[in-house]
């Protein structure tokens, strides 16, 4: 299942939106067939390992980092190739959240005769594809925020110059997180400050993250960089202006508005959006307000901060605008997941304590 989990993880940036899948299948204590996932629409992981195994899959065992789908989708079902190949017994490290299979692929190899287990390595396995399972489970994508800043927390100095705090390695780490995400969500503000382009560069992968700009009042100028790669642009905004949304719209930009009761972007309903979108990972790089924002509305899943060995000073702009604190006691506590040291810089992966 170890290695059923890292063939896997070669789909990292390429899956989405389907989950990232691998497969080994072992007879008589050695490995006959491998196989992984490599994108929507191809054959799955058990598909690629059966081919690989020929004859000597009947009467191996399969093991396979998700349940095999029962459903036909843009390929058939995999349990059913997996009766037909004479397997003896299926092992998935976890059963798959979609409604469409839910236990139903390990069921139908079980009534045709097929010993069945799931769980080896399922913390593994749900790590790997931890957006695939938020979308299935609670219908929004897992929101991951990375932002860079100083050691006393500042992004940027007061009148907005940022590039570049952090260093060359901490840049690049940055892309891989990008390259793994189905969308990179920033705001107006960040736009106008830095002008980003937000596509992944200096990582292989064959396909760009869609770019989602929160703009409440459609002020995304067309001339925007992240225009120049053609890699696809999504514009929220709570002003419903099909005029002033034209100009975008010529652009090649897809548009949506979503205002809330104050306003501004329904922030969770422009998640929800994204999830009936087939959007499994988000990816944040946006300012202290909407980091702010998605923070307080209780949107963000995990935080991927890089702090630089120097000092900025109080007057400098923030990670994330929060109201203040009346009290200790109502602080937002974190687990670190990860502490790891990239070129000059320090990398903190943290989630929420439950």
């Amino acid at each position: 299942m170890a290695a059923a989990l890292r063939l896997a993880e070669l789909g990292l940036y390429s899956t989405s939106p389907n989950p990232r899948v691998g497969c080994v299948i072992v007879r008589d204590g050695a490995v006959v067939g491998c196989g992984w996932h490599v994108r929507a629409g191809e054959p799955h992981a058990e598909i690629h390992a059966l081919r690989a195994a020929g004859e000597q899959a009947r009467g191996a065992t399969v093991y396979v980092t998700l349940e095999p789908c029962a459903h036909h989708g843009r390929t058939p079902p995999c349990a059913d190739a997996l009766i037909a190949a004479g397997v003896s017994r299926v092992v998935a490290a976890m059963q798959d959240p979609n409604p469409l299979v839910a236990g139903a692929g390990l069921r139908r190899l079980a009534a045709a005769g097929i010993a069945t287990a799931s769980g080896l390595l399922e913390d593994a396995a749900r790590e790997l594809n931890i957006g695939f399972v938020a979308r299935m489970t609670r219908g929004r994508p897992w929101l991951r925020l990375k932002a860079a800043a100083s050691l006393d927390g500042k992004t940027a100095l007061n009148n907005g110059e940022s590039q570049w705090i952090t260093g060359p390695e901490a840049r690049q780490d940055g892309q891989r997180w990008r390259a793994r995400a189905c969308a990179i969500l920033t705001g107006i503000g960040t736009v106008r400050a830095d002008d980003p382009r937000l596509d992944v560069r200096g990582v292989e992968t064959q396909r760009q993250p869609l770019k989602v700009v929160v703009d409440s009042r459609l002020e995304l100028p067309p001339t925007a960089r992240l225009f120049a790669s053609g890699a696809p642009v999504l514009v929220v905004s709570a002003l419903d202006d099909r005029k002033k949304a034209k100009a975008l719209l010529d652009r090649g930009a897809t548009w949506l508005c979503l205002p809330d009761a104050c306003g501004r972007v329904d922030l969770a309903a422009l998640l929800a959006e994204l999830a009936r979108r087939g959007v499994n990972e988000v990816h944040g790089e946006a300012g202290g307000k909407l980091n702010g924002a998605l923070i307080a509305a209780g949107l963000v899943d995990e935080l991927v901060l890089y702090f630089a060995p120097c000092l900025i000073g109080d007057q400098a702009q923030g990670l994330f605008s929060l109201p203040e604190l009346a009290r200790l006691d109502d602080r937002r506590n974190l687990d670190i997941r990860s502490l790891a040291q990239v070129g000059r810089d320090l990398r903190v992966v943290a989630r929420w304590q439950p």
